[in-house]
């Protein structure tokens, strides 16, 4: 790969090495589609090199509980943030493919401790490569190039390609692979979500980034696709954007983007294409119509059984069980989108939407900490596109400590905001910490310092918005 510095294929070498010479593997994933994803990759690749192991997905939180068990331990899409020092300075090798910026100065792996991180190389991984990139790289080594559909699956689901619109740098290359192999298919279309599941007038009032009279209301939608003379329905089945025509296409674009230009100030106009069309991915082997076909319906599905605590089905499912899993992922898909939708309407219903001078918030004690920053992104819409929305929750009933996520349109992060760099410097201010995207980030803070969180982040986007 071109975008591959030499060096870093070199460790890939190594970790070849280390992987074909162990009989005794432990996985430890990031509990998220990409750490689910890169979990996934790394779990076929040892089946098929026919190597015993175990895989466990955790959060962040869990890693100094960590034993040291394993002839080889191997930490995919996290570790490189973490202390590791009781992995580092025991006897059993311990692998990090992680693409988060890293704590420690690159290792050799001569110790039998090695770290491959991207930014080592110059190479960004918020969003040139995903940790399940980190892990299809490993597995090319071996020549199973059939895992890179699941590599492109990690990044779409690690957001790599929101504010770009495709996916760069190695990500690229990974698709290239994919492509070549007749497992992806990738097309500039309508960056509208649903394309095959979605009737086109639903998957256009969940179109969020700017409040439009279509956003959140489905007969403005309707009346949107009259007026375009684009019909609804094929016979007695609802249209999606799968179904639509080049031409019908190109009018949806034309128009959204007319519309979207007059609802914003003139410096954001700019950036409009940017949020109504991009690249899209198919995955050849998975049935039309299907949630698992399209990349971001497969990914929010994965997180359907994360953020309900459910990731051995998405594994199942991401290593070719399609039996029963499949039908447990979608059970789990229908209940993640039931308890979103009483908990939006929970919000409303209590006015709890409060506003400052430079952001919005809401109190959402009681909703589940893995869940609220799908809901900030949701009630985004029916605030103020103009201000970032942050959610907080509790962690649990036994820990005072908050949960803060934080979504935003991405027309600010293209405006050149990154709102993960700066809930960073915010949230250890007051004694947390966080980090993330430009336009979906989060952070811990103590309990008893959301007041003085709100303060200081509404300061520091003084003169910024």
């Amino acid at each position: 790969m071109a975008v591959i510095a030499k060096d870093m294929n070199k460790s890939f070498s190594k970790a070849h090495e280390m992987v074909k010479k162990a009989e005794d593997v432990k996985i430890y994933s990031h509990i998220d589609c990409d750490g689910i994803s890169a979990g996934a990759i790394l779990s076929l690749t040892l089946d098929r090199l026919e190597i015993e192991h175990e895989i466990e997905f955790i959060t962040l939180d869990m890693i100094p509980e960590l034993k040291k068990e394993n002839e080889l331990t191997i930490f995919s899409d996290l570790g490189s943030g973490q202390n590791l020092d009781h992995f580092i300075t025991s006897e059993s090798k311990v692998l990090i493919l992680d693409h988060h910026p890293p704590l420690r100065k690159i290792s050799s792996g001569g110790s039998g401790f090695l770290e491959i991180n991207p930014h080592y190389h110059g190479i960004d991984g918020s969003f040139q490569v995903s940790g399940g990139g980190m892990c299809y790289l490993l597995g090319r080594t071996f020549k199973f190039y059939d895992l890179s559909w699941i590599g492109v699956l990690s990044a779409v689901g690690d957001m790599q390609n929101n504010l770009s619109g495709k996916l760069v740098g190695v990500n690229e290359e990974i698709l290239k692979d994919g492509i070549n192999n007749s497992l992806i298919e990738s097309t500039n279309d309508l960056t509208i979500y649903g394309r095959q599941t979605r009737p086109i007038f639903v998957a256009l009032s969940y179109f969020g980034d700017v409040n439009l009279p279509i956003t959140n209301n489905r007969n403005e939608a309707i009346e949107f696709l009259k007026k375009l003379d684009i019909p609804i329905k094929n016979g007695k089945k609802q249209r999606t954007l799968y179904d639509l025509s080049l031409d019908e296409k190109k009018r949806i674009f034309t128009e959204l983007v007319r519309m979207m230009s007059r609802a914003v100030p003139s410096r954001y106009v700019k950036y409009i294409p940017r949020l109504v069309s991009g690249d899209i991915y198919e995955f050849l082997e998975e049935q039309k119509h299907s949630p698992l076909r399209d990349a971001s319906e497969f990914s929010t599905a994965i997180n359907a059984c994360s953020r309900h605590k459910n990731p051995e089905i998405a594994l199942k499912v991401l290593k070719g069980d399609r039996s029963m899993a499949l039908d447990e992922m979608e059970l789990l898909g229908k209940q993640h989108r039931r308890y979103l939708a009483q908990k939006m309407e929970w919000i409303q219903e209590e006015n709890r939407i409060k506003s400052l001078k430079n952001l919005q918030y809401f109190q959402g004690n009681g909703i589940k900490s893995e869940v609220i920053g799908t809901i900030a992104g949701m009630i985004l819409s029916y605030g103020d596109w103009r201000k970032p929305m942050i959610g907080f929750t509790q962690i649990s009933d036994v820990n005072n400590d908050l949960k803060v996520s934080l979504r935003c349109s991405r027309l600010l992060a293209l405006d050149g905001i990154n709102f993960g760099q700066l809930i960073n410097k915010v949230a250890a201010k007051v004694g947390g910490s966080g980090g993330g995207h430009a336009v979906a980030c989060g952070a811990y803070i103590p309990g008893d310092k959301q007041e003085q969180f709100l303060k200081l982040f509404n300061e520091y986007l003084d003169g910024v918005l």
